[in-house]
């Protein structure tokens, strides 16, 4: 019977001491300048390269605006089934109804521009 208190406490002990090893290190205890390394890697590197990619999204998006155009309306029998209004605005239109790009039932919705 006392083995087995004793087993049972030296397979406790043992993760807590590897615990302790592993969370030595997470505490500040690596690198001394790892730190100031990845300030400086997030200010140089990180956020110009985000704003690149938000430079780029937006120009791809304002050349897709000059050219866009809807395709041809075909009323499908199986799509925009309307069995009852929906309960807001003017029952016809979803919750999320885009007016450039989603159709009605009888078909886009008329822009003047």
């Amino acid at each position: 019977m006392a083995s087995l208190g004793r087993l049972s406490q030296a397979l406790l002990r043992a993760p807590l001491s590897q615990t302790r090893q592993f969370s030595a290190a997470a505490h500040g205890h690596g690198e001394p300048g790892a730190a100031k390394t990845w300030k400086i890697l997030t200010f140089v590197i990180a956020f110009p390269g985000v704003a690149v990619c938000m430079l780029n999204m937006y120009l791809k998006m304002q050349q897709h605006k000059l050219h866009h155009e809807n395709p041809e309306f075909v009323a499908y029998s199986h799509l925009r089934i309307r069995n009852k209004r929906f309960p807001w605005g003017d029952g016809v239109k979803s919750f999320f109804h885009n007016s450039e790009v989603n159709a009605l039932p009888d078909g886009y919705e008329e822009h003047d521009e």
